[in-house]
């Protein structure tokens, strides 16, 4: 039993997901034309509607599908698995995790599928960063049990980008778990979005702020940087 547990969330809070889809876009427009860029964000979305997470390389296998006489396209596959995760952190978000491990263990804790999401994490460095705490599920909300059974504390902190995760984790765990709100990415800033919940325990915004803090400050309410 840890007093403190940190769990991290990946895309949109330690790394900026947001590039990587727009180099991507980019890169679909370039080698296979706007049609086949366009196509791919439409299945890549009914996916994500279907599954729950977004599954990059589940789009290109069902495109693949409706393009089975376009050898080339099977190279997009090697863009995806050997994408530079690393260059695409957050300034100081390895510096972040560094820090509050000295009162508690970082977790990563994130959704998506089982090829895709697990290669990103090594690839960026964040695996190693939390020296192999890595927790993937299709709904994270939905497995605070499973949470608490591999890492259990009497305190959690939550890092994440989405208002609705973080939401719907304090209204499980209440008192037990401050909720952290870094302003990055699209789901972050849009105001439509933000405005449909409450806010956060502390906002942030942006993640190499959450340096400042000290283990006092995750146990309280209301603060922002």
């Amino acid at each position: 039993m840890h007093d403190i547990v940190f769990l991290f969330d990946v895309d949109n809070t330690l790394l900026d997901n947001d590039r990587v889809r727009d180099e991507l876009s980019e890169h679909l427009a370039e080698n296979y034309g706007l049609a086949a860029r366009d196509r791919y964000w439409e299945i890549l979305r009914a996916l994500l509607d279907e599954l729950g997470y977004t599954d990059y390389l589940g789009a290109l296998e069902r495109y693949r599908l409706e393009a089975m006489h376009c050898p080339k396209l099977l190279l997009m596959s090697s863009w995806l698995v050997d994408y530079p995760f690393a260059d695409r952190l957050y300034p100081h978000a390895l510096d972040v995790i560094k820090h509050v491990q000295q009162w508690g263990p970082a977790v990563i804790l994130s959704d998506g599928d089982a090829v895709f999401q697990p290669r990103k994490v090594d690839r960026s460095g964040l695996r190693r960063a939390v020296d192999d705490r890595v927790l993937i599920y299709v709904h994270k909300e939905r497995e605070l049990a499973d949470v608490e059974r591999f890492y259990p504390a009497a305190h959690y902190v939550l890092i994440d980008d989405k208002l609705r995760i973080l939401t719907a984790v304090k209204q499980i765990w209440g008192a037990r778990v401050t909720t952290v709100f870094p302003h990055q990415g699209q789901y972050a800033l849009d105001p439509q979005i933000v405005a449909a919940y409450p806010p956060a325990d502390i906002e942030l915004a942006r993640i190499g702020d959450l340096a400042a803090c000290d283990r006092n400050w995750f146990l309280k309410e209301g603060n922002a940087l």
